[in-house]
């Protein structure tokens, strides 16, 4: 084997853009959202092509805030939200913050979302909302799932994370629902070291998306929740005894904006964005075009003719038909250089915080096994087509000496 080399999981593009607008910011004393934040906002709409967006302080708010809009609208605390029972834990611990119980659903195997065969069975009169998930930024069976939420009344809302770049039919995950939640977390393409973000094509839904990220404050106009100026504005005074209406509240709020130096890092992502969505892309499908060698051992997803997957990750999964465990290959992965990680977990069952809800193992087998016997790794832009040799490579003399 070659002289082992280093692929780490992840990265970061940093870019001058993004250096000189942080100078700016710091040299104003002007930290705190303001017209960066809007800014990167209109910038991150208009490419996926949506209405409105409102970044917040992390994937996990965008989530919450993107179901905490359902208690406007008559929903109840307690009443539930289906979520995929793989995910990072963010899924479910993000319904439970907005108020909510999670109604876990089996994924697909070959996929890794959301089963849509499955989700009806687990509608009662309850349930407000479906959360699916593009894990791995392959994106979920969006017709069907909006088709069974119109049939039912109920809102959906992407868990669009890991999903920047993919696309479902021709349109960009983040526009294939009522709402979107990204995130903007180091991992991922557009990035803004910390953040979220939430898409919608509708105004009211972004009204309260800005209130809520502000404490439930009854100020929600794109320039007052903003900071974007410091002087009078006529709208903040209109209470029945001249209350300024930034300290009155009309629901129960959050506090989760994004600042202004993380928008700038994000800003500057914007500019390298199909730069390095392609970088990604082209990574990705080198190693699932020549991933069948590893049949039936390992096997991974794949990007069908109707879609494009928003490149995050590579996951592998250890098949039954292995001989080896996951600890043997992460550990010879890790050893050779490779940096690894594990493929989640079932959260109603392979996750202790959940436990008070009452599933047992064997509820959701197909997440229960990902949760065993899967992991994930890099495919990031500081990396090539020779690193992906490289894992190709490795993998394979791990076959060779480990499978019998």
């Amino acid at each position: 084997m070659a002289t082992a080399k280093r692929v780490p999981f992840g990265t970061i593009t940093i870019t001058d853009t993004a250096r000189r607008l942080i100078n700016e910011a710091l040299e104003t004393k002007r930290i705190s959202s303001g017209k960066y934040v809007r800014e990167f906002e209109d910038r991150f709409a208009h490419l996926l092509g949506a209405k409105e967006a409102v970044a917040v302080s992390s994937g996990t708010d965008a989530d919450i805030l993107a179901m905490a809009i359902l208690h406007d609208y008559g929903a109840r605390r307690g009443d539930e939200v289906i979520v995929p029972a793989l995910s990072f834990v963010a899924t479910g611990n993000a319904v439970l913050h907005a108020g909510f119980t999670p109604a876990f659903v089996d994924i697909e195997r070959e996929t890794l979302n959301i089963d849509p065969t499955r989700i009806e069975a687990a509608i009662t009169e309850r349930t407000r909302a479906v959360m699916p998930v593009h894990l791995m930024g392959k994106p979920a069976a969006m017709d069907e799932i909006n088709a069974i939420a119109k049939r039912h009344g109920l809102i959906v809302i992407e868990d669009a994370a890991e999903a920047h770049g993919a696309l479902y039919k021709g349109k960009p995950a983040g526009t294939l629902a009522d709402l979107a939640a990204f995130s903007v977390y180091v991992a991922h393409i557009i990035t803004t070291g910390e953040g979220g973000i939430i898409t919608t094509n509708n105004e009211e839904y972004a009204e309260i998306l800005r209130s809520l990220r502000s404490h439930g404050r009854t100020c929600a106009c794109k320039q007052c929740s903003l900071n974007l100026t410091s002087g009078y504005c006529a709208k903040r005074f209109r209470g029945d005894g001249g209350e300024d209406i930034r300290f009155t509240f009309n629901r129960i709020g959050y506090s989760c904006k994004m600042n202004e130096l993380e928008a700038a890092i994000g800003i500057g992502a914007m500019e390298v964005y199909h730069e390095i969505l392609k970088k990604r892309h082209d990574n990705l499908m080198y190693i699932l075009d020549r991933f069948d060698r590893f049949s039936p051992y390992l096997s991974t997803i794949k990007e069908e003719p109707h879609e494009q997957i928003g490149p995050h990750a590579i996951p592998i999964i250890i098949n039954e038909e292995a001989s080896f465990t996951r600890a043997q290959l992460t550990a010879y992965l890790e050893e050779n250089g490779i940096e690894t990680r594990t493929l989640f977990a079932s959260m109603p069952t392979q996750c202790p915080g959940f436990a008070y809800l009452g599933h047992k193992t064997g509820d959701f087998p197909v997440a229960e096994f990902m949760g065993h016997n899967g992991i994930h790794i890099g495919v990031h832009q500081d990396v090539g087509i020779e690193e992906m040799d490289y894992v190709l490579n490795v993998l394979a003399g791990f076959l060779e000496h480990n499978q019998k």
